[in-house]
């Protein structure tokens, strides 16, 4: 859901909590075959959300154990109470040190820039759009992630639209010119400077603190995190523009899926896409309850109300958002991709969504 600055010194970090992992997390080729009831150990995603507190944590602590007839259980932590660096998280899949996974794609941009493609801030206006988009770039995410990174895609998440909060009144996106502006990602740092903004770095356990500091005066988020994180009583408008809106994907390090057991691969198999789409269902639902919460309108079922304003985007500023992405966030991405990724984009996302990438 949110970004972090990647880490430009991969490998060595990864040795670092290679040691300390190793301690909590283990591979299926680890479990005597002897023993008839398989447990894994799960790396799930972001903590105290609903993606993850009603539905991952739900299905591998609960619904595995139940699908197989006690035959098979997991338990599972999410990434940022495990000591899991987000930005690592792919390379861990790779080494095996972490058997199964959650990435944010935003989280691993840095190292691996081609793969945020789907979700790049401006691309998605809507979640018709995602599930366009995210259909289109699937195949070749699969591909890659299996080919380059020896891990083994078995689902797709997305958490609520990334909307902005602000502390001053906000009802068009020219009213963030000058302002700063909480980002997760560099493609949301080239949104904001598109706006003549000034983007401000900020890791998601790290946002109210800023804002209450007065290091930044609006923070792009999503909709119900925020209101969790209580953003509603510190902000005053809230505007409802899906800048964009947090992919993660759920893998496998290869070895690892190989060594289980074939049955629960099946079940894997069958079981993952019914959890993938509960995940989309609550993060579409989130993102409307969410706004209603911090509007508190009556929509809301939860009892964290709030009293901001709600700024809709004007048909203007749309046009305006999809104008920013094909100038300013493509011809960014693309810079820090490399040409390679143009071609990426022609063969995948450009037919998908009509917008065509010039070779950096």
């Amino acid at each position: 859901m949110d970004a972090c600055n990647g880490s430009p010194s991969g490998r060595r970090i990864l040795l670092a909590y290679t040691a300390a992992l190793a301690l909590w997390v283990s591979t299926a080729t680890a479990i005597a075959q002897s023993v008839p009831e398989q447990r894994l150990r799960i790396v799930g995603g972001l903590a105290s959300v609903s993606q993850y507190t009603l539905h991952e944590e739900r299905f591998w602590s609960q619904e595995l154990t139940r699908l197989s007839g006690g035959k098979y259980s997991a338990s599972i932590v999410p990434f940022d109470q495990a000591g899991v660096p987000g930005p690592e998280m792919l390379n861990l899949m790779t080494l095996g040190v972490v058997p199964f996974g959650t990435a944010l794609l935003s989280q691993i941009s840095n190292e691996h820039p081609e793969l945020v493609a789907p979700d790049l801030a401006g691309l998605n206006p809507d979640m018709a759009s995602l599930r366009r988009v995210v259909a289109a770039f699937r195949p070749y995410l699969e591909k890659t992630l299996r080919e380059r990174h020896n891990v083994e895609l078995l689902a797709i998440y997305v958490y609520p639209a990334q909307v902005v909060f602000c502390k001053q009144p906000l009802k068009y996106l020219s009213d963030l010119a000058g302002r700063r502006i909480r980002v997760s990602g560099a493609a949301q740092a080239d949104f904001v400077r598109a706006l003549n903004g000034t983007p401000v770095f900020t890791e998601f356990a790290e946002l109210m603190s800023n804002m209450r500091a007065g290091n930044t005066e609006c923070a792009i988020t999503g909709a119900m995190s925020g209101n969790t994180l209580g953003l509603h009583r510190v902000t005053s408008s809230i505007y409802t523009m899906p800048i964009n809106w947090g992919i993660a994907v759920f893998g496998a390090n290869k070895e690892a899926w190989n060594a289980l057991p074939a049955e629960l691969k099946t079940l894997l198999r069958s079981e993952l896409p019914k959890l993938e789409k509960a995940v989309w269902a609550e993060s579409e639902r989130e993102t409307s309850e969410g706004v209603a919460c911090n509007t508190g309108a009556a929509a809301c079922t939860r009892d964290r109300k709030g009293a901001m304003v709600e700024a809709s985007p004007s048909a203007e500023d749309q046009k305006r958002g999809r104008e920013i992405f094909a100038t300013k966030v493509l011809p960014g991405w693309l810079k820090r991709c490399g040409s390679s990724c143009a071609q990426v984009w022609g063969q995948t996302l450009g037919p998908a969504t009509g917008i065509k990438a010039a070779a950096q």
